[in-house]
């Protein structure tokens, strides 16, 4: 499964490391960085199914459930 979170989509961005002033002036580090979003497996209860699910979520795809709900955010995600 790759490193993606279900409900938001977020996934590994890839980026450099210095800014282009210190490229242009001390030395040339090249090589880019990735950028892992901040996933979190968690089980979450949706009453009206009567069961847990269990997701593999990043922190603001917690926060969209917290203020969607489980139900709504779930099923619009196609995961239920």
């Amino acid at each position: 499964m790759a490193n993606k979170c279900e409900i938001t989509g977020k996934g590994v961005q890839v980026g450099g490391r210095y800014s282009n002033r210190t490229r242009a002036t001390q030395f040339n580090p090249c090589g880019n960085v990735k950028r892992s979003p901040n996933l979190q497996k968690k089980r979450i209860y949706v009453p009206e199914l009567g069961k847990s699910v269990s997701v593999k979520v990043s922190t603001k795809g917690l926060r969209t459930i917290a203020k969607n709900g489980a139900y709504k955010t779930l099923k619009k995600a196609a995961l239920i």
